[in-house]
């Protein structure tokens, strides 16, 4: 494989400015039920993102990004989860979760996570609202919620506290309760210490307490003044309370106070901060406490031996390389952690019961579905981001750089920006797609769905970008997902985040060239799925309905489509079949024709040939988890005249699939989870996507990059390491030492990170531990790429050129090489923004730059970085000028 080495495609990863999950910690009585329970965690970016994160006991599957738009900013999140509710059968009907956000205005808005958009906006008579909670709702003596009305409470920028409603499925204002008589008062922070007394933080010092039931100021409590020289008031950013009643606050003074939660008086100040503490969490039992502060520091705390009502600070640490601006806990279903976030873009999951047991967990900052296509027969490579899509041209073949290019070249001239394009109106990107030849794009909002034609032409031998718009008929309801199939007829497109549209693309020759007309588009039905009523009426209804996976078949005569909840669906393009394997239903639960275009458009394929449901649709398994990677194997059918399907889960499962037989292929039947190798199934980082080489599938993820080779066979695993693996894994979850964070890491891990091991032998049943470059030189790479505002791009040599010349030997009469290896991995490459595929001239014209001797065809591939260090982070604010400690 032949690697251009990018970072040249830049993705400015936005700040973190809430997190929330959906249910807070669980309390003893519901630790039964709990396993039952949708939980989210929701996060919150300064460019109005909205990030939908799975936690699945610590596996960390971002699911959703709602994306936001012009001028947009999420700077507060709230949940509220109704009770749970019993029917005549004896079946428990979820409480429903509802998902609200603020953004420095005077608006709540609400989110329909299904559809993947605001629900509704509500506002009143009052300033910009600065921050939020939910009122807690009504319990019976087991600390059990019961079904009762509820409020949102928030307080604003000109001192006043008002009240909304969400009763009914509505969100509405209600009324002011509460108008400070000061208008330099804002309120920062607010938390409930009851169903009726909301305490909220300001920036004059205070603490006020309230009962919103009258609207009757409780108690004032006054923090006096700053340190010498400091500001004259001090900002109270974030409060909680503890289960029993005692109030929490953090401070612009770096301390933590701790308040009697009965008589409204300080009971303790911890300066534990150099810097403003800007975000606090709390345990379930209230035995611990979290801050976090500008910083950069998280500190815990836990109660003193023998002294109540008194805490001490145990440890702190810095996760974060910038301010510490979020956070949110969570207890319940075998985990106990919090999540923090901040302007550097990458939440981060410590422990908490466990803390000081377990490591600690950066998640990627770059999104689970890469922004990042490209049109490999043209070695284009197509990035989005915000409203803003870049189209980059890589001009030469890696293989060319290596071999041919003179000493002292400077391979970063190889790439050439051709064009920017700008999608006008307020909503961001969702999707975008190109085709294989780069003549066709589209793009899509969640308001509408655009279509262009590219044309590339070299006038006085300079190459550049044609743009032209095409007329696409959409019903204007915008995508979450595009695609384009390979031979360039049909688009798909997903309305609503369930609703899979295609409509095909006509070419017409004229005067001027060729020219693309887009068809109305016609919605595909999906197969009906028995799912219970109890489970779609509360929780987060049909959510996990949403269609998160696309592909089109090599030949482009098929379609599949799969969503969270693991259901896989299948088109065939052709001759219709039996109707009645064909009837579905749509996204919304009612019945839809599943017929294609009947226009005069498609008479060169004929007019009986449509887009109809697989007859054998019904025989794919639900999968046991969301899928996270969906594609067809290259070529067309295979020897049995079937596709092969490649699924790969978030529980690390790799499924091939024959769609027509609607059944798991020969090597999946033989090669279990089982069977994977260490490597694979232990990584903690989910699949991001899957570039073809023949059989070979190489598989990456924000840090990793496999390598699979479907035609053998993995090699088999002794049964006593298996057994042995087993009671480490069963051993490890009972004693609870991992907790949802980044678990326990034994000593010789750590270098895993520096490390390769290659299946070797005649059997594959070999490993061969090959070293990577010294961590020294690492660093000086990662040092040297720090600095480097236009970076570099590279071309691989090394372990992937030994790799290629071991497996030019040992060749059998078949022509497979018998040394070959089975699979392969490597950590060098991090964080991936994504592969993608190019194919060179030489390729097409069916050279073998770069190809194997035992068959496999060459490949070609642009591996694009985005580190952590290129990040463009506001300034570090520090008072009078102190440096930090």
């Amino acid at each position: 494989m032949d690697i251009h080495r990018c970072r040249f495609v830049s993705y400015p990863a936005s700040a973190i400015n809430a997190v929330a999950f959906s249910h807070s910690s669980f309390p003893q009585s519901k630790a039964k039920k709990s396993k039952n329970t949708q939980v989210r965690l929701a996060i919150g970016r300064a460019n109005g993102d909205i990030e939908i994160w799975n936690p699945l006991g610590g596996a960390w599957h971002q699911e959703l990004v709602i994306p936001g738009g012009k001028d947009r900013s999420v700077d507060g999140l709230v949940w509220v989860t109704e009770a749970d509710e019993e029917t005549s059968d004896g079946k428990t009907i979820l409480g429903r979760s509802r998902l609200f956000s603020i953004g420095y205005t005077a608006a709540i808005t609400e989110w329909d996570l299904e559809k993947a958009k605001p629900k509704t906006h509500a506002s009143g008579q009052h300033g910009d609202i600065w921050c939020f909670a939910v009122q807690p709702p009504l319990t019976d003596k087991n600390g059990v919620p019961q079904p009762s009305p509820r409020r949102l409470v928030a307080g604003t920028v000109d001192g006043n506290l008002v009240m909304y409603s969400i009763e009914d499925d509505e969100l509405r204002f209600v009324r002011t309760l509460i108008r400070t008589p000061s208008k330099n008062t804002k309120m920062v922070s607010i938390a409930f210490q009851t169903r009726n007394i909301v305490v909220v933080g300001c920036s004059n010092s205070t603490i006020c307490v309230y009962d919103i039931r009258n609207g009757t100021l409780q108690r004032q409590m006054t923090l006096g003044s700053d340190h010498t020289g400091g500001s004259k008031n001090i900002i109270v950013w974030s409060v909680k309370c503890l289960p029993r009643g005692d109030i929490v606050s953090g401070d612009s003074t770096g301390q933590v106070c701790i308040w009697d939660g009965k008589t409204y008086t300080q009971a303790q100040r911890i300066q534990s901060h150099t810097q403003d503490v800007l975000s606090l969490a709390v345990s379930a039992d209230g035995s611990q406490i979290v801050s976090g502060g500008m910083d950069r520091r998280t500190v815990l705390y836990e109660p003193m031996a023998g002294q109540f009502g008194r805490w001490s600070k145990v440890f702190h640490r810095r996760y974060h390389s910038h301010d510490v601006k979020a956070m949110a806990s969570f207890e319940g279903m075998g985990m106990s952690v919090v999540v923090s976030g901040g302007p550097d873009a990458s939440p981060v999951v410590f422990p908490f019961r466990s803390a000081g047991k377990e490591n600690h967990r950066t998640l990627p900052h770059l999104p689970q579905k890469t922004n990042l296509q490209s049109a490999p027969k043209a070695r284009f490579i197509l990035s989005w981001w915000g409203n803003e899509i870049r189209i980059w041209h890589l001009l030469n073949p890696a293989r060319r750089l290596l071999d041919d290019a003179p000493a002292g070249t400077d391979i970063r001239k190889n790439r050439k920006l051709l064009a920017q394009i700008l999608v006008k109106g307020e909503s961001n990107i969702t999707s975008a797609a190109i085709s294989e030849d780069g003549t066709l794009l589209v793009a899509s909002t969640a308001t509408e769905v655009k279509a262009f034609q590219l044309e590339y032409t070299k006038p006085d031998g300079v190459g550049q970008l044609d743009i032209k718009k095409i007329n696409l008929k959409a019903s204007g309801q915008g995508a979450t997902r595009v695609d384009i199939s390979p031979d360039k007829l049909w688009v798909c497109w997903i309305e609503e985040g369930t609703k899979v549209m295609v409509a095909r693309v006509s070419p017409t020759t004229s005067t001027t060239g060729v020219e693309y007309a887009i068809s109305e588009p016609t919605m595909l039905c999906r197969l009906r799925r028995q799912i219970p009523k109890n489970i779609l009426l509360g929780g987060l209804g049909s959510y996990d309905r949403q269609v998160t996976q696309v592909a089109f078949s090599p030949d482009s005569k098929m379609l599949c489509v799969a969503d969270l909840a693991g259901y896989i669906d299948t088109w065939i393009f052709g001759p219709p079949v039996d109707r009645k394997s064909g009837t579905g239903e749509d996204g919304n639960g009612e019945l839809s024709e599943s017929s294609g275009d009947s226009s005069d458009e498609e008479s060169d394929r004929g007019e009986s040939e449509r887009w109809y449901l697989n007859p054998r649709a019904a025989l794919f398994p639900k999968l046991s988890a969301s899928p996270v990677a969906l594609t067809f194997s290259p070529g067309h059918h295979q020897d049995d005249g079937d596709y092969t399907i490649l699924a790969i889960t978030t529980s690390k499962q790799v499924l091939l699939f024959n769609p027509i037989r609607g059944a798991l292929t020969e090597w999946a039947r033989r090669n279990p989870y089982t069977k994977l190798p260490e490597q694979f199934s232990t990584t903690r980082d989910l699949v991001k996507g899957v570039v073809w080489q023949g059989p070979r599938a190489w598989i990456y993820g924000a840090s990793v990059l496999f390598m699979i080779d479907l035609s053998q066979d993995l090699p088999e695993v002794a049964k006593d390491i298996v057994k042995d693996a087993h009671a480490k894994g069963t051993k490890r979850k009972r004693n609870g030492l991992e907790a949802g964070a980044g678990g326990k890491m034994a000593k010789e891990e750590s270098l895993a990170a520096q490390q390769l091991r290659v299946a070797t032998g005649p059997d594959g049943t070999e490993w061969t531990d090959v070293e990577m470059a010294d961590a020294d030189d690492q660093r000086s790479i990662g040092a040297s790429s720090a600095f480097d505002d236009d970076d570099d791009d590279d071309t691989d040599g090394g372990e992937l050129q030994r790799l290629r010349n071991d497996q030019t030997t040992n060749e059998d009469d078949t022509g497979k090489g018998q040394g070959s290896s089975k699979w392969w991995h490597t950590y060098q490459y991090r964080p991936i923004l994504g592969i993608v595929p190019l194919v060179s001239t030489q390729q097409v014209n069916g050279g073998g730059v770069g190809g194997i001797m035992d068959g496999t065809p060459p490949l070609e591939v642009a591996i694009v970085e985005r580190p952590t260090w290129e990040l463009e982070l506001p300034m570090r604010y520090f008072s009078n000028g102190e440096r930090e400690r």
